[in-house]
């Protein structure tokens, strides 16, 4: 039986995933891999193996990562200068020393280029392509979460949902299809050395303002403010009116052999919370 490691899966996206796995074939042959394994007791009172491993304590890894054939590797959330990089290429030499056969990563749209706040997320990818091993690059899109979560409080707070995104597309991805993406890659067959780009369905604001009013049963309006007035969504706002978020792509569909979520469906699990 093939032996799979999952970092992460104390955080969101890699509690999800190491489910999906423990509710496929049960915790034989899943290795939790924890930080603090203390958090991850659930999962050792139901079976899973888990062991520490920490991203800023190399020698952790080589125990953890002893007799793993493949591993997910969800990328760091220190987005200090230098720490995240140095902490992947810590985890992928020792990987090649334990000999692990494929790593799935957690990477970024745009990792290609090398840019921006993707710019950890190409160089990780280059150092596991370089060390050998063979690897899946799941390129992530922004979770929509952070949109949605955002205008269904500013719904029922002031009626009204902002943004400065001129109405443009964006295109994002809810967490669960992206940590169910993972589970598919990590166990399926035919990922080896693949890249997806995992893109979820485009919307725009107005649209999210009229799927919230459907949801909460009341209006909703939307208005246009400037960036400065935006928040956070204004530092990302010019991209999406430059149309850098409006492509969308088949990937996250065939790993998940379903639609992705959708506004309505993202709202509505947000709201079931």
């Amino acid at each position: 039986m093939t032996k799979i490691a999952l970092t992460g899966v104390t955080g969101n996206l890699g509690r999800i995933a190491v489910e999906d796995l423990l509710g496929r074939a049960g915790p034989a042959g899943v290795v939790a891999l924890a930080r603090t394994p203390e958090k991850a007791a659930p999962l050792a009172a139901r079976g899973v193996e888990v062991r520490h491993a920490d991203y800023d304590l190399p020698d952790t890894l080589d125990g953890a990562l002893a007799g793993v054939e493949v591993l997910l590797l969800v990328s760091g959330p220190d987005l200090t200068p230098g720490v995240r990089v140095a902490q992947h290429q810590a985890v992928v030499e020792r990987a090649v020393r334990a000999g692990v056969r494929r790593i799935v990563y957690t990477s970024a749209l745009g990792a290609d280029d090398g840019e921006g706040f993707a710019a950890d997320h190409g160089v990780t990818e280059k150092a596991i392509a370089a060390s050998g091993l063979s690897y899946t690059f799941l390129r992530n899109a922004l979770y929509s979460e952070a949109f949605v979560g955002a205008a269904l409080a500013q719904a029922r707070q002031i009626g009204t949902v902002t943004s400065s995104t001129g109405g443009r597309p964006l295109n994002t991805a809810r967490l669960r299809d992206l940590a169910l993406a993972a589970s598919a890659a990590l166990t399926g067959t035919g990922h080896e050395n693949a890249v997806y780009e995992l893109r979820g369905p485009l919307w725009t604001y107005p649209e999210l303002a009229e799927a919230l009013a459907a949801a909460l049963g009341g209006p909703v309006g939307y208005r246009e403010v400037t960036d400065a007035e935006a928040g956070w969504l204004g530092a990302l706002a010019p991209m999406v009116r430059a149309g850098a978020l409006a492509e969308t792509g088949p990937d996250l569909e065939r790993l998940l052999g379903r639609p992705a979520t959708d506004l309505p469906g993202t709202i509505a699990a947000l709201l079931a919370r």
